[in-house]
Order: C-alpha cells, then structure tokens, then sequence
C-alpha cells in the first residue's frame, strides 16, 4: 500500500503571515498528487500545524515569534483546492510541533511499501515528518518530491534535499540533480 502525507499546506505558510513566493505554485501539483493517489487506490494523509493563543510562550514561539495557524483562524485552515480534497482523506492529524507523533503511530503498522511526503515547509513540517516516516517504516520507500515542496530559502531548501538524500530517501523533481540518481 502507498501513502502520501500532505505536511501543513495551511494558509498561513501560503499566503499568510509565514507565506512567500513560490509556496501557492505547489498547490497544483500537490493536487495532482493527491488526486493520483485516490484514483491508484492509495491512502492520503494530512497534518495541520497547530497552535493555540498562546503560541509566543511556547518554546517555538520564543524562537520564532511571528503566531501563525492558531487553531480555528484561516490561517489554520488548508490553503486553497487543497482544503476541499481533504474530505477524502483517511486522517488529519493536528500537530504542535515539526514532526507529528501521531502520523508516527498510524504508520507505525507496517502496511505501507512506499511514503510519498510533500507540503511545507521543506525544512521543517516536511523534514521531520520524514525522519518520522523513515522511523515508523524502515522498509518503506520514501519519497520527496522536491516539486512540491519548498521553504522560502533557495539554498536552505536545496541542503535539505541533501539531507534527506543521506538519510535514503528518494528526492525526485530536483533541477540540479539527475532524477536517476
């Protein structure tokens, strides 16, 4: 069975108030993605960041002081087509942290052959998201598809490539490298 993690394509890391250039081109081909893998009969899987009001106390928050997808604000909420394909998702999982120990625990089982993962941010949701896949399923293929995904550092989002390449997963879609590598 394969499975594909949407990490945190929110409103706030597109256009709100963590939002950048670059990040709304990858609701297309995440919505491809997404859609591909409903019609192959795989699973789909979403996490939210997660905060509450009192997201500049937290140890996060103290390191990077900008509040951003606070529960029950449209911040919160997926960004654009994305939020309307994820009734067909087989969970949600919210999350106040990078990694979700949630999507651990679901994964966890053993039944997947192959784990896709892609959303935002590249260096953070989805990188720890990752490592927490490649945990949960040391057997699975893992995947990045580095066409949907990205981070608002060029040269941050391309060592984080590198960075999962080292640790065996498969990054396909990068410019600078060839994807049969």
């Amino acid at each position: 069975m394969n499975l594909l993690v949407v990490v945190d394509y929110q409103n706030d890391f597109v256009t709100g108030s963590l939002g950048f250039a670059g990040a709304s081109r990858l609701e297309a081909p995440i919505m491809r993605k997404i859609q591909k893998y409903i019609i192959d009969g795989g699973e789909v899987v979403f996490t939210l960041d997660t905060h509450a009001s009192n997201y500049l106390g937290t140890e996060e928050g103290k390191n990077l002081p900008v509040p951003h997808c606070i529960k029950g604000s449209e911040g919160h909420k997926l960004y654009g087509k994305i939020a309307r394909v994820s009734k067909f998702a087989s969970a949600v999982f919210e999350k106040g942290t990078f990694g979700s120990e949630a999507l651990f625990e679901y994964i966890l089982d053993g039944k997947y052959d192959q784990i896709e993962l892609c959303g935002l941010l590249s260096n953070t949701g989805v990188l720890s998201n990752t490592v927490i896949a490649k945990t949960a399923a040391p057997y699975a293929k893992i995947i990045v598809d580095a066409n949907c995904t990205c981070c608002a550092d060029g040269e941050l989002n391309e060592k984080t490539f590198d960075i999962m390449e080292a640790m065996h997963v498969k990054v396909i879609g990068r410019n600078n490298k060839k994807e049969s590598e």
